[in-house]
C-alpha cells in the first residue's frame, strides 16, 4: 500500500520528539521554533500547501575531549521512505577529513532499510566514527601549520522594489544575473523582490546595471557577507536564478492591483533558510496563517 506524505510527516514529528527527549540540554538540538508547528498545522488541514521541510542540527560530543561535531539534518517530505540529507561538520576537521567522514556516513545510511527512522542511528555513527578523522586532522594541521588558507566571501543582496512588471526589465534582470554567475530569484509583481548571491564584485555590478539609468522605486534593503574556506558555491541558498511568481490578489488586468501573495513568499523564504528577511523587507514579522 502506498505511503502518504501525512504518514511520513507524523513519523518525522515522533522522531523529533524522541530526539528532544534524548538531547534535552540547551544547544544540543538547534530547531527553528516554527518548524514543528508548521507541520502540525498542515496535518490538521492537509488541503493547504506542504509545510517547509523539517531542518535541524544536533551537536555530538566525540571522544574524551568532547570535540563538537554538528550533524545537520534536512528531511524530505517523504522521509523515512526517502533518504534524509545529512551533513556532519566540525571546526576541528579539515575539508578533506570532513568529506571522508560524510562519505562514510552516507554509505552507512544508504545501507539501512528504507522506511525506518534513522537520525539517531546517524548520530550514533558520527559519535562512533569521527575520532579517527579528528586525529588525522590534528596531525595534518600540525604538519602544515604554515600553510596559507585561501578564503572566499559569498555576497548576498536583498533588493526591494515597489513593483516589477515590465518584460524588458525582467529580461534585463535575468540576463545580467546569468552573465555574472549569480544565483537567487526575482519576484515579479507588487511588491517586487530580487535576491542575488555570488562574488561581491559581481553582485555590485548587477546592482549598478539594473539601477541605471533611472529606476526610482528600488533599494537594497540588506547585505550579507559569509566568509569560508573553499568554494562559495557550497553555501549558496539558491541553485540558480529563479523566476518567482505566486498567485496574485486582484485583477491581472489592472496593473496597480497586481499584489503578490506574501504568505506564499514567506513560505518560500523559510524553505531557503531566510525567513528572517521578511521583516527586513517589509517591516513586519512574517507569520504563516494557522490553517
Amino acid at each position: 500500500m502506498a505511503v502518504t506524505v501525512q504518514e511520513c510527516l507524523k513519523l518525522q514529528l515522533l522522531e523529533v520528539e524522541m530526539l528532544l527527549s534524548m538531547f534535552p540540554k540547551k544547544g544540543e538540538i538547534n530547531l527553528d521554533e516554527d518548524a514543528v508547528p508548521s507541520v502540525q498545522r498542515y496535518l490538521r488541514n492537509t488541503d493547504g500547501p506542504l509545510p517547509p521541510q523539517l531542518e535541524y542540527s544536533i551537536a555530538v560530543d566525540v571522544g574524551e575531549a568532547k570535540v563538537k561535531v554538528e550533524l545537520q539534518v534536512l528531511l524530505p517530505h517523504m522521509y523515512p521512505h526517502v533518504a534524509p540529507q545529512l551533513f556532519a561538520r566540525s571546526n576541528a576537521l579539515h575539508r578533506q577529513q570532513q568529506l571522508q567522514l560524510n562519505t562514510g556516513l552516507t554509505s552507512h545510511i544508504s545501507s539501512l532499510d528504507s522506511g525506518e527512522l534513522c537520525i539517531y542511528e546517524a548520530v550514533q555513527w558520527v559519535k562512533d566514527n569521527s575520532l579517527p578523522y579528528l586525529e588525522n586532522s590534528k596531525i595534518s594541521s600540525e604538519s602544515a601549520s604554515k600553510e596559507v588558507v585561501v578564503k572566499e566571501t559569498l555576497h548576498r543582496m536583498w533588493i526591494y522594489s515597489h513593483h516589477i512588471y515590465r518584460q524588458e526589465l525582467r529580461k534585463k534582470i535575468f540576463d545580467c544575473a546569468k552573465k555574472l554567475n549569480l544565483t537567487g530569484f526575482c519576484l515579479t509583481g507588487k511588491p517586487g523582490v530580487i535576491c542575488v548571491e555570488g562574488r561581491r564584485e559581481n553582485c555590485e555590478e548587477f546592482w549598478r546595471v539594473i539601477r541605471y539609468p533611472n529606476w526610482k522605486h528600488i533599494s537594497c534593503k540588506h547585505v550579507e557577507n559569509i566568509e569560508m574556506e573553499g568554494s562559495i558555491d557550497n553555501i549558496r541558498l539558491f541553485r540558480d536564478f529563479e523566476d518567482l511568481q505566486f498567485q496574485a490578489h486582484g485583477d491581472y488586468g489592472l496593473r496597480n492591483d497586481y499584489h503578490m501573495d506574501l504568505g506564499q513568499f514567506l513560505e518560500f523564504l523559510k524553505q531557503h533558510r531566510s525567513g528572517h528577511i521578511f521583516q527586513i523587507l517589509f517591516g513586519v514579522e512574517g507569520k504563516l496563517s494557522d490553517k
